[in-house]
């Protein structure tokens, strides 16, 4: 629901602003949140006090965090997801073939979405999970789906989230972007070259539905130090590619 929607709720809003700040911080105190939110403490503890009672968040002495109650909703997200009953299999075939990390996202609310991680043998933990959000712009899998959304689709989210700088190479000139989007459509896969996280790179292929929709992306992430020379610019991409392609024939039969 947009700021402008009619008929907003705004006690529901404040709940669910309530579990962002959890969710972001980790547990915290009422006096804590009242501050990060702005709220007055009765207002949070008001809060709090109904979402322990419907077992959404847990209670340590002054301290609240979220419960695994969300979890059952996630994982019921997760595995009701169209992409991600096809492609689960190939994740986890990439990321045993290359012994490195394999990522699916899909686009949501102009953010990407991660449906599905898996590591490999030697994959370096970044903390990824089903439902983590990052800028589209910032990360091969986000300009592998950006390069096949419309002109216009694109036109929105750059208004809405704009094109913040998560690393000094991270691109944040609109023509810029528009210049790699169109690179990525010519060769098939986008790259990011530590632009989301310093001294990481990663290739990302789009998965194409048979009307011609970008459906999400599939991604292998690698080490600077491991993916360089031929291995970035053929073999990953190659692999990724290959990966792609298998999806989208379980997707479009």
């Amino acid at each position: 629901m947009t700021e402008n929607a009619p008929n907003r709720v705004e006690t529901s809003r404040k709940t669910i602003r309530v579990l962002d700040a959890l969710r972001e911080h980790g547990s915290s105190s009422v006096t804590f949140l009242a501050r990060e939110l702005g709220m007055n403490k009765s207002t949070v503890h008001n809060h709090l006090s109904t979402l322990e009672a419907e077992k959404f968040v847990v209670r340590d002495g002054t301290d609240y965090e979220l419960s695994l109650r969300l979890l059952g909703f996630g994982g019921y997200v997760q595995h009701r997801h169209p992409l991600y009953q096809v492609a689960k299999r190939e994740v986890h075939r990439l990321a045993s073939q290359t012994g490195e990390l394999a990522n699916l996202m899909v686009e949501e609310y102009g953010q990407g979405v991660y449906l599905a991680s898996e590591q490999g043998e030697r994959a370096v933990d970044l903390d990824i999970y089903p439902g983590l959000r990052r800028p589209l712009h910032a990360i091969g899998l986000g300009k592998a789906i950006l390069a096949h959304l419309s002109s216009d689709r694109v036109d929105d989210i750059i208004e809405e989230h704009g094109l913040p700088a998560e690393t000094d190479q991270t691109i944040t000139d609109r023509a810029e972007l528009d210049a790699q989007l169109a690179t990525v459509r010519d060769r098939g896969y986008a790259v990011d070259n530590e632009e989301l996280i310093r001294g990481l790179r990663c290739v990302g292929a789009p998965i194409i539905a048979k009307d011609g929709t970008v459906l999400g992306a599939i991604s292998v992430s690698q080490p600077v130090s491991r993916m360089n020379n031929e291995r970035f610019t053929d073999e990953v991409p190659d692999i990724v590619q290959s990966a792609a392609n298998v999806i989208e024939l379980h997707t479009n039969h």
